[in-house]
């Protein structure tokens, strides 16, 4: 995995085999950046990694100046990872061990981006029960943006929220705003 753009650009960074991920790639994700570039300053949001994994969206997020950056995952091993690559790189991410699930029930935002890469294995109902809870829960600003990265397979079209999907090999990326299209 390689960071994209920022202070850190062209970095390269290895995660040990045995954590239990799937990072997301590197042309999904200059391709969302390529979107996203568009939306946000992102020395001025605050954002949230949901199922950070090995922290490969919170380091392109840090490299490219968020100041205000959390991650959450519940794997010990990928936590530790995390905290060791952000030290080792001076990047503000607070990391924090817990299931997404359990961080989730008590609102700690709102925040401007959050990122979503649950496990593949996780099914459209349950996909939208994590858009629906953030959304409904007030996990982002009005101007907020949430983004799932899930199996190409799966549609959340018909979510009221859904501004757009975007799908590259075989990932998708859904992405909801806090205001519905009515």
């Amino acid at each position: 995995m390689r960071i994209i753009s920022g202070t850190l650009k062209g970095r390269r960074l290895v995660a040990p085999k045995q954590l239990p991920v799937r990072p997301t790639t590197d042309r999904a994700k200059e391709a969302l950046f390529n979107i996203l570039n568009h939306r946000f300053l992102w020395d001025e949001i605050q954002t949230l990694d949901l199922f950070a994994g090995t922290g490969n969206i919170s380091y392109e997020l840090a490299s490219r100046g968020v100041h205000a950056l959390t991650a959450v995952d519940q794997n010990k091993h990928c936590v530790y990872y995390i905290n060791k690559t952000a030290e080792a790189l001076d990047l503000p991410i607070v990391v924090i061990k817990n299931s997404v699930e359990k961080y989730l029930e008590q609102p700690t935002g709102p925040y401007d981006f959050i990122f979503a890469d649950p496990p593949y294995a996780f099914t459209e109902a349950q996909l939208l029960t994590l858009a629906n809870q953030i959304i409904q829960d007030q996990w982002l600003t009005d101007e907020g943006l949430l983004v799932i990265e899930h199996d190409k397979h799966i549609s959340l079209n018909a979510h009221a929220h859904l501004e757009q999907e975007r799908t590259y090999g075989s990932s998708r990326f859904s992405f909801f705003t806090a205001s519905s299209e009515e």
